[in-house]
């Protein structure tokens, strides 16, 4: 279910997912392919992990990036979960043969 709210979606972000709802910033973001199947593809993450598993993994994941990069931004885009969202957010086709737990495979994965 996807939700228009630009009160929710943090500033500097134009979609967030929590599940079962993708946010949006605004009421256009709808029609942007990428977008909505990089939020899917952090909806699979979610029920994988059964979901509270996957935010606490997200902020210790967060948390650790932010100390070694001293930077908001390369410390989100260096999540496991982000890496493979954003790596395969173009491929709409990529949730149809995702293995189960991909994410692990982009823990190992140099800093962007």
């Amino acid at each position: 279910m996807i939700i228009i709210s630009k009160y929710l979606v943090p500033k500097g972000y134009t979609g967030m997912t929590i599940f079962p709802f993708i946010f949006l910033k605004n009421k256009r973001l709808k029609s942007s392919v990428t977008l909505i199947n990089h939020e899917k593809i952090h909806l699979r993450q979610q029920l994988e992990l059964l979901v509270v598993p996957f935010y606490i993994w997200y902020f210790i994941e967060f948390v650790i990036g932010y100390i070694k990069h001293k930077n908001w931004f390369l410390a989100y885009k260096n999540i496991s979960f982000e890496r493979e969202a954003f790596y395969n957010d173009a491929n709409l086709d990529y949730l149809k043969s995702r293995p189960f737990w991909q994410f692990l495979k982009y823990l190992s994965k140099h800093d962007i």
